[in-house]
Protein backbone atom coordinates (compact mmCIF):
# COMPACT_ATOMS: atom_id res chain seq x y z
CA UNK A 1 0.00 0.00 0.00
CA UNK A 2 1.27 3.78 -0.74
CA UNK A 3 1.88 6.03 1.75
CA UNK A 4 -1.33 8.30 2.54
CA UNK A 5 -1.69 11.72 0.75
CA UNK A 6 -0.86 14.46 2.49
CA UNK A 7 -4.71 16.34 2.36
CA UNK A 8 -5.87 19.26 4.01
CA UNK A 9 -9.60 18.04 3.59
CA UNK A 10 -10.93 14.86 2.39
CA UNK A 11 -14.62 15.79 1.27
CA UNK A 12 -15.15 11.59 1.56
CA UNK A 13 -15.40 11.28 5.29
CA UNK A 14 -18.72 13.39 5.29
CA UNK A 15 -20.04 10.57 2.82
CA UNK A 16 -18.90 7.39 4.95
CA UNK A 17 -22.43 6.53 6.59
CA UNK A 18 -26.19 7.01 5.62
CA UNK A 19 -26.69 9.11 8.95
CA UNK A 20 -23.84 10.87 8.33
CA UNK A 21 -24.95 11.96 4.31
CA UNK A 22 -28.55 12.69 5.84
CA UNK A 23 -27.41 14.76 8.43
CA UNK A 24 -25.37 16.92 6.33
CA UNK A 25 -27.53 17.16 3.26
CA UNK A 26 -28.37 20.36 1.78
CA UNK A 27 -31.81 19.81 0.46
CA UNK A 28 -34.42 17.32 1.11
CA UNK A 29 -37.50 15.94 -0.31
CA UNK A 30 -40.67 15.69 1.47
CA UNK A 31 -44.11 14.46 1.30
CA UNK A 32 -45.19 17.92 2.31
CA UNK A 33 -43.36 18.66 -0.66
CA UNK A 34 -45.82 17.44 -3.27
CA UNK A 35 -48.85 17.97 -5.15
CA UNK A 36 -50.98 15.15 -7.37
CA UNK A 37 -52.23 16.32 -10.19
CA UNK A 38 -55.96 14.02 -10.79
CA UNK A 39 -58.07 14.10 -14.02
CA UNK A 40 -61.42 14.16 -13.11
CA UNK A 41 -64.35 12.75 -15.55
CA UNK A 42 -67.99 11.96 -15.80
CA UNK A 43 -69.69 8.98 -14.75
CA UNK A 44 -69.30 6.84 -12.03
CA UNK A 45 -67.12 4.41 -10.29
CA UNK A 46 -64.81 4.92 -12.85
CA UNK A 47 -60.94 4.79 -13.16
CA UNK A 48 -59.82 4.63 -16.89
CA UNK A 49 -56.31 4.49 -17.76
CA UNK A 50 -54.52 7.58 -19.51
CA UNK A 51 -52.41 5.70 -22.74
CA UNK A 52 -49.02 7.35 -22.13
CA UNK A 53 -49.21 8.13 -18.83
CA UNK A 54 -48.55 4.79 -17.26
CA UNK A 55 -50.05 4.74 -13.71
CA UNK A 56 -52.41 8.09 -14.35
CA UNK A 57 -55.52 7.84 -14.89
CA UNK A 58 -59.22 9.85 -15.42
CA UNK A 59 -61.36 9.38 -12.30
CA UNK A 60 -65.11 9.87 -11.62
CA UNK A 61 -66.03 12.43 -8.66
CA UNK A 62 -66.36 9.43 -6.49
CA UNK A 63 -63.00 7.83 -7.14
CA UNK A 64 -61.72 11.24 -6.92
CA UNK A 65 -62.67 11.66 -3.52
CA UNK A 66 -61.19 7.87 -2.59
CA UNK A 67 -57.92 9.95 -3.95
CA UNK A 68 -58.44 12.88 -1.75
CA UNK A 69 -58.24 10.56 0.93
CA UNK A 70 -55.72 8.51 0.16
CA UNK A 71 -53.17 11.84 -0.49
CA UNK A 72 -54.43 13.18 2.91
CA UNK A 73 -53.38 9.80 4.37
CA UNK A 74 -50.00 9.99 2.93
CA UNK A 75 -49.49 13.47 3.53
CA UNK A 76 -50.02 14.99 0.34
CA UNK A 77 -50.98 18.72 1.04
CA UNK A 78 -52.66 19.31 -1.89
CA UNK A 79 -54.14 18.35 -5.30
CA UNK A 80 -54.40 19.93 -8.38
CA UNK A 81 -57.98 18.67 -10.44
CA UNK A 82 -57.72 19.27 -14.46
CA UNK A 83 -61.41 18.19 -15.69
CA UNK A 84 -62.29 15.77 -19.06
CA UNK A 85 -64.29 17.64 -20.39
CA UNK A 86 -67.09 16.06 -22.81
CA UNK A 87 -67.12 17.02 -26.29
CA UNK A 88 -70.91 18.05 -26.62
CA UNK A 89 -69.96 20.32 -23.45
CA UNK A 90 -66.78 22.28 -25.64
CA UNK A 91 -67.98 25.09 -27.40
CA UNK A 92 -65.84 28.17 -29.27
CA UNK A 93 -66.60 30.88 -26.34
CA UNK A 94 -65.87 28.18 -23.46
CA UNK A 95 -68.95 28.97 -21.65
CA UNK A 96 -68.87 25.89 -19.56
CA UNK A 97 -65.71 26.88 -17.97
CA UNK A 98 -68.15 29.15 -16.13
CA UNK A 99 -70.75 27.35 -15.19
CA UNK A 100 -71.13 26.75 -11.97
CA UNK A 101 -72.35 23.03 -11.92
CA UNK A 102 -69.79 21.99 -14.20
CA UNK A 103 -67.72 18.95 -13.75
CA UNK A 104 -64.73 20.74 -11.87
CA UNK A 105 -67.19 22.75 -9.65
CA UNK A 106 -68.66 19.41 -8.52
CA UNK A 107 -65.79 17.43 -8.07
CA UNK A 108 -64.40 20.33 -5.66
CA UNK A 109 -66.98 20.38 -3.78
CA UNK A 110 -67.58 16.65 -3.46
CA UNK A 111 -63.79 16.73 -2.56
CA UNK A 112 -64.02 19.39 0.50
CA UNK A 113 -66.87 17.71 1.48
CA UNK A 114 -65.38 14.85 2.21
CA UNK A 115 -61.58 15.63 2.95
CA UNK A 116 -61.88 19.32 4.14
CA UNK A 117 -58.10 19.50 5.16
CA UNK A 118 -56.68 18.53 1.59
CA UNK A 119 -55.62 21.75 -0.14
CA UNK A 120 -57.29 21.57 -4.11
CA UNK A 121 -56.21 24.06 -6.96
CA UNK A 122 -58.23 24.93 -9.93
CA UNK A 123 -56.42 25.60 -13.21
CA UNK A 124 -57.82 28.56 -15.01
CA UNK A 125 -57.01 27.87 -18.43
CA UNK A 126 -59.79 27.23 -21.42
CA UNK A 127 -58.35 24.80 -23.51
CA UNK A 128 -60.57 21.87 -21.94
CA UNK A 129 -63.66 23.80 -22.45
CA UNK A 130 -62.81 24.91 -26.22
CA UNK A 131 -63.54 22.76 -29.68
CA UNK A 132 -59.91 24.31 -30.86
CA UNK A 133 -58.34 23.32 -27.49
CA UNK A 134 -56.43 26.46 -27.47
CA UNK A 135 -55.93 28.19 -24.21
CA UNK A 136 -58.00 31.42 -25.47
CA UNK A 137 -60.19 32.80 -27.57
CA UNK A 138 -59.64 33.33 -31.38
CA UNK A 139 -60.43 36.17 -33.18
CA UNK A 140 -61.66 37.28 -36.28
CA UNK A 141 -58.34 37.38 -37.52
CA UNK A 142 -57.64 34.12 -36.01
CA UNK A 143 -55.59 34.71 -33.88
CA UNK A 144 -56.10 34.17 -29.95
CA UNK A 145 -57.75 37.22 -28.48
CA UNK A 146 -55.59 38.11 -25.12
CA UNK A 147 -57.79 40.61 -23.29
CA UNK A 148 -61.26 38.92 -23.95
CA UNK A 149 -59.84 35.83 -23.06
CA UNK A 150 -58.73 37.06 -19.43
CA UNK A 151 -62.16 38.46 -18.80
CA UNK A 152 -63.29 34.77 -19.23
CA UNK A 153 -60.24 33.48 -17.22
CA UNK A 154 -61.12 35.71 -14.28
CA UNK A 155 -64.56 34.86 -14.35
CA UNK A 156 -63.70 30.99 -14.40
CA UNK A 157 -61.65 31.83 -11.39
CA UNK A 158 -64.36 33.36 -9.76
CA UNK A 159 -66.43 30.13 -10.61
CA UNK A 160 -63.55 27.63 -8.79
CA UNK A 161 -62.93 29.54 -5.85
CA UNK A 162 -67.02 29.84 -5.30
CA UNK A 163 -67.35 25.62 -5.43
CA UNK A 164 -64.30 25.79 -2.79
CA UNK A 165 -61.28 25.92 -4.73
CA UNK A 166 -58.41 27.20 -2.33
CA UNK A 167 -56.01 28.25 -4.95
CA UNK A 168 -56.68 29.15 -8.82
CA UNK A 169 -53.65 28.69 -11.07
CA UNK A 170 -53.90 30.54 -14.24
CA UNK A 171 -51.70 28.51 -16.65
CA UNK A 172 -52.77 30.47 -19.99
CA UNK A 173 -50.01 32.68 -20.04
CA UNK A 174 -51.99 35.57 -21.19
CA UNK A 175 -50.90 38.74 -20.32
CA UNK A 176 -52.47 41.13 -17.45
CA UNK A 177 -54.43 37.87 -16.40
CA UNK A 178 -53.09 38.14 -12.68
CA UNK A 179 -54.24 41.78 -11.92
CA UNK A 180 -57.65 40.77 -13.80
CA UNK A 181 -58.13 37.60 -11.42
CA UNK A 182 -57.28 39.44 -8.48
CA UNK A 183 -59.69 42.44 -8.72
CA UNK A 184 -62.43 39.64 -9.81
CA UNK A 185 -61.59 37.78 -6.55
CA UNK A 186 -61.63 40.80 -4.77
CA UNK A 187 -64.97 42.38 -5.67
CA UNK A 188 -66.42 38.81 -5.28
CA UNK A 189 -65.38 38.69 -1.55
CA UNK A 190 -62.77 36.32 -2.27
CA UNK A 191 -59.86 37.92 -1.10
CA UNK A 192 -58.62 35.10 0.60
CA UNK A 193 -58.32 32.59 -2.63
CA UNK A 194 -54.80 32.33 -3.14
CA UNK A 195 -53.35 33.07 -7.23
CA UNK A 196 -50.38 30.44 -7.86
CA UNK A 197 -49.32 31.71 -11.74
CA UNK A 198 -48.07 29.67 -14.25
CA UNK A 199 -45.50 32.82 -14.91
CA UNK A 200 -43.01 30.89 -16.86
CA UNK A 201 -44.75 28.27 -18.66
CA UNK A 202 -42.84 27.41 -22.05
CA UNK A 203 -44.10 26.48 -25.46
CA UNK A 204 -42.76 22.77 -24.74
CA UNK A 205 -42.86 19.61 -26.31
CA UNK A 206 -43.22 17.55 -23.23
CA UNK A 207 -47.15 18.16 -22.76
CA UNK A 208 -48.17 15.59 -25.45
CA UNK A 209 -49.35 13.04 -22.58
CA UNK A 210 -51.19 15.56 -20.75
CA UNK A 211 -53.58 17.18 -23.80
CA UNK A 212 -54.37 13.62 -24.89
CA UNK A 213 -55.07 13.06 -21.28
CA UNK A 214 -57.69 16.09 -21.00
CA UNK A 215 -58.65 15.69 -24.83
CA UNK A 216 -57.39 19.67 -25.28
CA UNK A 217 -55.61 18.60 -28.90
CA UNK A 218 -55.31 21.16 -30.91
CA UNK A 219 -58.03 21.34 -34.06
CA UNK A 220 -57.02 24.47 -35.64
CA UNK A 221 -53.83 25.23 -37.15
CA UNK A 222 -52.58 28.11 -34.55
CA UNK A 223 -49.32 27.83 -32.66
CA UNK A 224 -49.50 27.92 -29.23
CA UNK A 225 -45.79 29.68 -29.45
CA UNK A 226 -47.99 32.86 -29.70
CA UNK A 227 -48.41 32.79 -26.20
CA UNK A 228 -46.33 30.00 -24.30
CA UNK A 229 -42.70 30.99 -23.82
CA UNK A 230 -39.94 30.47 -26.46
CA UNK A 231 -37.64 27.60 -24.15
CA UNK A 232 -34.88 29.66 -25.75
CA UNK A 233 -35.41 32.55 -22.83
CA UNK A 234 -34.45 32.92 -19.35
CA UNK A 235 -34.40 36.58 -18.90
CA UNK A 236 -38.11 37.00 -20.12
CA UNK A 237 -39.15 34.44 -17.78
CA UNK A 238 -37.79 36.64 -14.90
CA UNK A 239 -40.38 39.48 -16.64
CA UNK A 240 -42.93 37.42 -16.80
CA UNK A 241 -42.31 36.67 -12.79
CA UNK A 242 -41.67 40.37 -12.20
CA UNK A 243 -44.99 41.03 -13.84
CA UNK A 244 -47.37 38.57 -12.18
CA UNK A 245 -45.49 39.39 -8.86
CA UNK A 246 -46.69 42.82 -9.30
CA UNK A 247 -50.51 41.82 -10.13
CA UNK A 248 -50.73 39.88 -7.04
CA UNK A 249 -50.07 36.44 -7.68
CA UNK A 250 -49.16 34.82 -4.19
CA UNK A 251 -46.94 31.98 -5.88
CA UNK A 252 -45.38 31.13 -8.92
CA UNK A 253 -44.55 28.45 -11.28
CA UNK A 254 -42.20 27.24 -13.64
CA UNK A 255 -43.42 25.01 -16.01
CA UNK A 256 -41.62 22.05 -17.51
CA UNK A 257 -39.52 21.71 -14.43
CA UNK A 258 -36.54 18.88 -15.40
CA UNK A 259 -35.58 20.64 -18.36
CA UNK A 260 -35.33 24.52 -17.32
CA UNK A 261 -33.87 24.03 -13.81
CA UNK A 262 -31.71 26.91 -14.92
CA UNK A 263 -34.56 29.71 -15.45
CA UNK A 264 -36.50 27.75 -12.22
CA UNK A 265 -32.86 28.48 -10.09
CA UNK A 266 -32.80 32.19 -11.30
CA UNK A 267 -36.72 32.55 -11.02
CA UNK A 268 -36.28 31.26 -7.08
CA UNK A 269 -33.35 33.91 -6.77
CA UNK A 270 -35.26 36.58 -8.29
CA UNK A 271 -38.34 36.85 -6.07
CA UNK A 272 -39.55 36.55 -2.71
CA UNK A 273 -42.42 34.32 -3.14
CA UNK A 274 -42.73 30.49 -2.87
CA UNK A 275 -41.73 28.89 -6.16
CA UNK A 276 -43.43 25.95 -7.82
CA UNK A 277 -42.18 23.31 -10.64
CA UNK A 278 -44.46 21.23 -12.50
CA UNK A 279 -42.44 17.51 -13.26
CA UNK A 280 -44.87 17.81 -16.68
CA UNK A 281 -46.24 14.20 -17.99
CA UNK A 282 -43.57 13.98 -20.85
CA UNK A 283 -40.93 14.08 -18.15
CA UNK A 284 -42.74 11.67 -16.10
CA UNK A 285 -43.39 9.21 -19.21
CA UNK A 286 -39.65 9.15 -19.96
CA UNK A 287 -38.79 8.02 -16.53
CA UNK A 288 -41.81 5.37 -16.41
CA UNK A 289 -40.57 4.52 -20.22
CA UNK A 290 -37.41 4.02 -18.89
CA UNK A 291 -37.92 2.18 -16.06
CA UNK A 292 -40.24 -0.42 -17.70
CA UNK A 293 -37.39 -0.95 -20.26
CA UNK A 294 -35.16 -2.10 -17.14
CA UNK A 295 -32.90 0.96 -18.20
CA UNK A 296 -33.38 2.45 -14.92
CA UNK A 297 -34.21 2.08 -11.18
CA UNK A 298 -37.80 3.58 -11.35
CA UNK A 299 -37.66 4.37 -7.24
CA UNK A 300 -34.04 5.98 -7.48
CA UNK A 301 -34.35 7.82 -10.49
CA UNK A 302 -37.57 9.24 -9.59
CA UNK A 303 -36.34 11.01 -6.11
CA UNK A 304 -33.47 11.89 -7.66
CA UNK A 305 -35.17 13.51 -10.31
CA UNK A 306 -37.45 16.03 -7.61
CA UNK A 307 -34.50 16.54 -5.28
CA UNK A 308 -33.04 18.14 -8.54
CA UNK A 309 -36.05 20.35 -9.09
CA UNK A 310 -35.57 21.09 -4.61
CA UNK A 311 -31.91 22.02 -5.05
CA UNK A 312 -32.95 24.55 -7.85
CA UNK A 313 -35.52 26.23 -5.68
CA UNK A 314 -38.50 24.59 -5.58
CA UNK A 315 -40.88 25.10 -2.75
CA UNK A 316 -43.30 22.49 -4.39
CA UNK A 317 -43.30 20.03 -6.76
CA UNK A 318 -46.63 18.97 -8.85
CA UNK A 319 -45.80 15.27 -9.74
CA UNK A 320 -48.03 12.53 -11.12
CA UNK A 321 -45.49 10.64 -9.40
CA UNK A 322 -47.00 11.98 -6.04
CA UNK A 323 -48.33 9.20 -4.25
CA UNK A 324 -45.45 6.85 -5.23
CA UNK A 325 -42.87 8.90 -3.76
CA UNK A 326 -45.12 9.77 -0.74
CA UNK A 327 -45.11 5.99 -0.45
CA UNK A 328 -41.50 5.75 -1.02
CA UNK A 329 -40.61 8.57 1.26
CA UNK A 330 -43.02 7.32 4.46
CA UNK A 331 -41.25 3.96 3.98
CA UNK A 332 -37.59 5.24 3.72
Amino acid sequence: MSASLNIPERLRRLRSHAWLRTLVAEHHLRVEDLIWPLFVQEGEGLSTPIEGLPGVVRLSIDRLVEAAKEAASLGIPAIALFPVVPVEKKSDDAREAVNPDNLVHRAIRAVKKAVPEIGVIGDVALDPYTTHGHDGLIDSDGDIANDATVAVLAKQAVALAQAGCDIVAPSDMMDGRVAAIRAELDAHGLAKTVILSYAAKYASAFYGPFRAAVGSKKSVPLDKRTYQMNPANYREALREVALDVAEGADMVMVKPGLLYLDVLSRVKDSCDLPVFAYHVSGEYAMLKAAASAGMLDEKAATLETLLAFKRAGADAILTYAARDVARWLQSK
